[in-house]
């Protein structure tokens, strides 16, 4: 079983970076493939991107493709969302998940384990 907690959410401008973290406990966090989600107020949780157990494998979401970047450090059992060029129409709570596999995750229903969301608000 794997415990997360995201951090490194809050308030930036249209334009602005941001980097979020989602630390992991346990000892087993190099075997789990990592996903990032979002979800807007009023919408249904969304797909952001995914990254699998060794690094190797990233894959994003149209809408963030090329602003957005998953790394992971297994070392500090970390993985990281880097986003760039933020838009107001990326606010939202960002969540990440965990699964074991070595397959490509793209549903929520996919994932196992979730942590509790950081917000991620940008103003125009």
């Amino acid at each position: 079983q794997v415990q997360l907690v995201e951090s490194g959410g809050g308030l930036v401008q249209a334009g602005d970076s941001l980097r979020l973290s989602c630390a992991a406990s346990g000892r087993t966090f190099s075997s789990y493939a990592m996903g990032w989600f979002r979800q807007a107020p009023g919408k249904e949780r969304e797909f952001v991107g995914f990254i699998s157990w060794s690094g190797g494998s990233t894959y994003y979401a149209d809408s963030v493709k090329g602003r957005f970047t998953i790394s992971r450090d297994n070392a500090k059992n970390t993985v990281y969302l880097q986003m760039n060029s933020l838009k107001p129409e990326d606010t939202a709570v960002y969540y990440c998940a965990a699964r074991r596999g070595g397959s490509y995750y793209y549903t929520k229903e996919d994932y196992d384990y979730w942590g509790q969301g950081t917000q991620v608000t940008v103003s125009s």
